[in-house]
């Protein structure tokens, strides 16, 4: 299976609820209500009390198109197969059989009911799985869109219909009882009302039918003023009161003693309302919608008017934009089409916060109230730039939105818009302006906007104050302004602009002098440019789709990427700053190394990946996709293992990864099936013939050769060691007036014992005879034995090749060819040089009265010399490039 080599997908982020009504459940172990909300392919359990996050399901082959639940299971469907899952993570049962996607689940005491989109329905025997009785219905005729079962109708199920009849039937006896010929608009929704034998039912044209089943009779309808009607829920606590939900998000209440509008909750969502359900006996209700947020209302006013008590939302729009805040790695910010910036915790749920949404007037729409329509809500955000230095004294947050020229700013430390919008004055009036980037600088002080007019300005943030302008009256640059990055010092300041050019600026401008300081031209326009903050590096995106490194202290382009095959949509860096992960609308994310100037890694997601960044601590890969409202996580895998990085060939397959699902995947390929391991390198023993190799062992072992008499002098004790007396337990003493002790018994353990040896035997030692048994010259085993002995060993060796007057002479020849053979293959240098020298240290004199030794000798020289000036030259030169940097 191919997979990426570095990343591992982790989970999402930011899944509340869908477009599928949820479901509540009362455990009554608990003693406590459970809310669960589909997510796409999973589901997730909330705890009613504080909305808190238990439980997220295991991941579904596919989108789950319904839900239901009882007090023992949760039961989902999926295409067209319907699961069983106990505690709301374990998989109890399974029902195959239906050949269409299942829509509508219905748990019916030891049965579950199951219906189709061909409007075949199916009963199941909960514990068994086995498939009870089945029923078809065809869709031209009677096409199913909900079911229900009354109160107190034993084995009684009623179906609603899209051609807008209903049918009663007895499930037990598979007989349809009785048929209701509906009011000509098809049925949306039917729920049980307070009172036996009363049913509401929703219609598509926003009529609610308060029904009698018992006599087939109308006891009143209601109409809803916002269309169709989608939800319906009743409250149970002594209150007549009935809440219906609309596509427009807006949620009426009906008192139904008086049969009027109670109250209404007008945008409570800001998409379609298709979850709501009352708390039993509770006045809470539970309102979940497609915008991605899951809400709890209360209603403990005295005009009966509900208020919001709980909330659990995430971005309703796609995000536009996300960056890791703080340098801990635990907190990601992200900017949304719905203009909203919200924080994102990897830790827990819990720290999930919402800084709000971008308002023209920010104190009018707080005076509406959440969950009210804002007609002064400004354009989606589309880029952001933060700053920590200062996040607890003013806002350190500026963002630019879609179409406008004004920069808002927030602040992350009160998790609320700031009251500055930031606008040059000379553009007053000029409603073409558009910010087209923003940067706030290290010191948390100012902000440095550039607007597609080509101007740069620059305000101070925390008064809001225009401090700085850059560039002549017409511009910094001839079109819009792409990229603004400052150094940490504030010395300069660095922009892109759509004109090819990248310009140079002095951060503090003269007014007499409105030329950069320097510039560069690049081969096409410039779409973004991103940086690290602790390199010298810059990444600039063109319109090529290449992108380019520039060394900002030398000015000059150090590095091309190529390969990518639509436009590029953002880019960071790794927090050592060896990578530069890069993405693209042709839906690939690519990992180029920039050392090597080589793409290392390469995988294609289904939705093109919008923007992305690298975790300050090098543990996660954060991304966002198109059409997708979720945060996706990737772990880095070199963060936990040793990886191969290998370059990537251009002819490869490259491998497609699905996004990661909300819980942490459980990988069961193995890392050697996935990643292709690195061979252990062996070095040979030489790399090149004109080069010199070292024998790698520790100084200790040769350094001090020369100066080892020198070394055991200085080692050798001061006075020899004494045996201690033997004395017995109890001292005798002598009988005087002094105590004295009696040693007249003490033996003396002195041995005057001396070694003699006999004149005729041979003094060889074990390796001179083994010196001595070298034949043809080779000498590599010999050589080995040397590189295992002690620096004593080998002095006492090297002296002991001439105390046998027989072979003195061979031995030291000997000895003087193994050096030679050592010098020729310029292998082990300094144990040759060591050997050499205390060599002729111990026998120089005998190698000047001996002729042939003394000939020899001429060799060893000729061979040491032709070594040293190859290492010379060698040493110069490495010597010669480390100036040369220095200076540079």
């Amino acid at each position: 299976m191919m997979q990426s080599k570095i990343f591992v997908k982790n989970r999402a982020l930011g899944y509340v609820s869908n477009h599928i009504p949820l479901v509540t459940r009362y455990i009554r172990v608990r003693h406590e209500n459970l809310i669960v909300t589909c997510i796409g392919n999973a589901f997730v359990t909330f705890s009613a009390t504080h909305l808190r996050l238990l439980a997220i399901s295991g991941t579904h082959p596919g989108e789950i198109t319904c839900l239901a639940a009882d007090s023992l299971l949760i039961y989902t469907a999926c295409r067209n197969v319907v699961y069983a899952w106990k505690r709301g993570t374990e998989l109890k049962h399974t029902y195959k059989g239906h050949a269409h996607t299942v829509h509508s689940l219905l748990p019916f005491g030891p049965h579950l009911i199951s219906v189709d989109e061909n409007s075949d329905v199916k009963v199941w025997d909960i514990k068994s799985e086995e498939l009870v009785l089945e029923l078809n219905f065809g869709n031209n005729i009677f096409k199913i869109t909900t079911l229900m079962h009354p109160n107190t109708y034993l084995n009684k199920i009623l179906f609603g219909s899209e051609q807008g009849q209903l049918q009663l039937w007895n499930l037990k006896l598979a007989k349809c009882i009785y048929t209701f010929n509906g009011w000509k608009a098809p049925v949306t929704v039917i729920e049980q009302a307070p009172a036996v034998d009363v049913v509401a039912i929703g219609l598509n044209d926003g009529r609610i039918i308060l029904h009698n089943l018992k006599y087939d009779e109308t006891v009143f309808d209601l109409v809803q003023d916002w269309g169709c009607v989608i939800s319906i829920s009743f409250r149970t606590d002594e209150h007549p009161i009935m809440a219906t939900g609309s596509l427009d998000g807006h949620i009426v209440f009906w008192n139904l003693e008086q049969r009027k509008v109670e109250s209404q909750l007008q945008k409570a969502h800001y998409g379609a309302v298709t979850g709501l359900r009352y708390l039993p006996n509770e006045p809470l209700l539970v309102s979940s919608s497609p915008d991605n947020s899951l809400k709890m209302w209360i209603f403990d006013i005295a005009d009966g008017a509900g208020r919001l008590l709980r909330i659990r939302e995430a971005h309703s729009e796609p995000p536009t934009a996300i960056r890791f805040y703080g340098n801990e790695g635990r907190t990601i910010l992200t900017a949304g089409s719905d203009s909203s910036l919200r924080i994102f915790s990897i830790i827990s749920e819990k720290f999930n916060h919402s800084l709000g949404r971008a308002s023209f007037n920010r104190k009018a729409s707080k005076k509406k109230g959440k969950g009210i329509e804002d007609p002064l809500l400004m354009p989606p955000i589309t880029q952001f730039a933060t700053e920590t230095t200062r996040e607890k004294e003013w806002d350190n947050i500026a963002a630019t939105h879609s179409g406008l020229g004004t920069v808002t700013t927030w602040s992350y430390d009160k998790m609320k818009m700031g009251e500055y919008k930031l606008f040059p004055e000379k553009f007053k009036g000029n409603r073409n302006v558009t910010a087209s980037s923003v940067y706030i600088t290290k010191c948390g002080n100012f902000v440095l906007i550039g607007y597609n007019t080509g101007h740069v300005e620059r305000f101070n943030i925390q008064s809001g104050i225009h401090r700085a302008s850059y560039g002549n009256e017409k511009g910094a640059h001839q079109g819009p302004v792409k990229g603004i990055m400052v150094d940490s010092l504030n010395k300069f300041v660095v922009t892109a602009g759509k004109d090819t050019y990248l310009k140079f600026w002095n951060f503090k401008p003269s007014k007499e002098n409105t030329e950069p300081l320097a510039k560069m031209i690049l081969d096409e326009p410039i779409e973004w440019i991103r940086h690290h903050n602790e390199n010298s590096l810059l990444a600039a995106a063109l319109e090529d789709f290449t992108i380019v490194l520039i060394d900002l202290d030398t000015r000059i382009i150090i590095r091309r990427f190529e390969g990518h095959e639509g436009r590029l949509t953002d880019a960071c860096f790794n927090p050592d700053s060896r990578w530069l992960i890069t993405a693209s609308m042709d839906s690939t994310i690519r990992t180029w190394d920039i050392p090597s100037s080589n793409l290392i890694d390469i995988f294609q997601v289904p939705e093109a990946c919008t923007s992305l960044d690298f975790s300050p601590t090098g543990e996660f890969l954060a991304t966002i996709h198109v059409c997708n409202l979720g945060i996706y996580l990737w772990s880095n895998r070199t963060f936990y293992s040793h990886v191969s990085l290998k370059a990537v060939n251009k002819d490869d397959p490259i491998p497609m990864i699905n996004l990661p699902g909300s819980v942490v995947e459980v990988n069961d390929t193995a890392d050697d099936d996935l990643l292709e391991l690195e061979p252990e390198y062996v070095s040979p023993e030489q790399l090149h013939d004109e080069l010199i190799t070292m024998s790698g062992l520790a100084h200790s072992r040769w350094q001090n050769l020369l100066n080892i008499d020198v070394i055991k002098k200085k080692n050798r004790p001061k006075e020899s060691l004494k045996v201690a007396e033997s004395a017995p337990f109890f001292l005798p003493t002598i009988p005087s007036l002094e105590l004295k002790f009696d040693f007249s018994n003490v033996v003396n353990t002195e041995s005057s014992e001396k070694f003699i040896t006999h004149p005729e035997i041979q003094n060889l030692t074990l390796f001179s005879k083994t010196l001595l048994s070298v034949e043809n010259n080779e000498f590599s085993e010999i050589i080995e034995k040397l590189k295992s002995m002690s620096p004593s060993s080998i002095d006492f060796e090297i002296q002991s090749l001439s105390s046998d007057e027989k072979s003195s002479g061979t031995l030291l020849l000997k000895f003087m060819k193994l050096l030679r053979y050592m010098m020729e293959k310029k292998v082990n240098f300094e144990l040759s040089q060591a050997y050499l020298a205390v060599f002729l240290k111990c026998h120089g004199t005998a190698i000047t009265e001996t002729e042939l030794l003394r000939n020899y000798l001429s060799i060893l020289q000729e061979l040491q010399l032709k070594n040293w000036f190859l290492l010379r030259d060698k040493l110069f030169y490495n010597l010669s490039v480390v100036q040369a940097l220095k200076k540079m």
